[in-house]
């Protein structure tokens, strides 16, 4: 154990190690995270319901419909995520005029065929960083405390056509691919569920469990204008194989070692053994 704190200070002084977040299924109720293996012990079929909110677009009478299964991180939300090489459209509804962007392969089943005209066609990655207005302003204070932006358009793969609307809402703290995202256009880091699993102060619903807000929040939209449609859906979700407990996909604290840093050092070392076998 000296030689591993040993080597750990040698990191350490070299200003290699670091702290950082790691996203976990973690129980709120327990308040520990749970190896895969314990996730897979908790499976639960439940019926919710998602909610497709609209998001405005700044500088433009339009809206952003972006699709999410999980309500309650929507005050949390930083970006919204689009596929960088599928098509998008902006499309004006026939009835009242309101105009939407989303994905072309989905209007249908969103909108309603024959309900809407399409104005404008885009790849994914043309509409990169296009700004929109936040639904909350919950975190506001905390953005600009970390002085980094928010509030546009990123792109990512992960996002599929598969269901929702192809525009995916981003929350670092609470999604691996969110996390992954965040990272990557270096987001502001907003968390605004605490330990127990309940929303923060800075929330219109402070101490409420994280699943019993989902219908606060889309309360909330619906009331302002700002929810185009909730959908029930069915689907399986993790649940905590000692209480019973919905778990959450949470960032916990953790502290890393930047190994980019060092990677040319590795390979080169590497290069130079006799590996058996090749």
């Amino acid at each position: 154990i000296e030689s591993e704190w040993w080597a750990l200070k040698q990191i350490w002084d070299k200003g290699l190690l670091y702290k950082g977040f790691k996203i976990v299924p973690y129980c709120p109720r327990c308040g520990t995270p749970l190896s895969s293996h314990e996730v897979a012990q908790g499976y639960k079929d439940v019926k919710e319901r998602s909610a497709i909110a609209k998001f405005k677009v700044k500088g433009e009478d339009a809206y952003i419909l972006a699709w999410t299964t999980t309500p309650w991180t929507l005050p949390s939300n930083v970006a919204l995520c689009v596929h960088p090489d599928e098509t998008y459209v902006k499309v004006q509804m026939k009835e009242d005029g309101t105009v939407y962007y989303m994905a072309e392969a989905l209007c249908n089943t969103v909108l309603g065929e024959g309900s809407y005209e399409v104005k404008e066609s885009f790849v994914g990655k043309d509409l990169e960083y296009k700004e929109y207005e936040p639904l909350f302003d919950c975190a506001g204070e905390i953005c600009a405390k970390q002085r980094k932006k928010a509030y546009f358009v990123v792109c990512d793969t992960y996002v599929t056509l598969t269901d929702g609307t192809g525009v995916v809402h981003i929350a670092p703290a609470f999604g691996e691919d969110d996390s992954k995202v965040g990272r990557k256009y270096d987001l502001p880091f907003v968390q605004l569920v605490d330990a127990k699993g309940e929303m923060t102060k800075e929330t219109p619903w402070p101490g409420t469990f994280c699943k019993k807000a989902d219908p606060l929040v889309l309360k909330d939209l619906d009331e302002r204008g700002l929810l185009f449609s909730a959908p029930n859906f069915e689907h399986s979700y993790p649940h905590c194989w000692r209480c019973d407990t919905p778990l959450i996909y949470y960032a916990r604290e953790s502290w890393f070692i930047k190994m980019t840093a060092v990677k040319d050092d590795l390979i080169r070392n590497n290069n130079t053994i006799n590996w058996i076998p090749e």
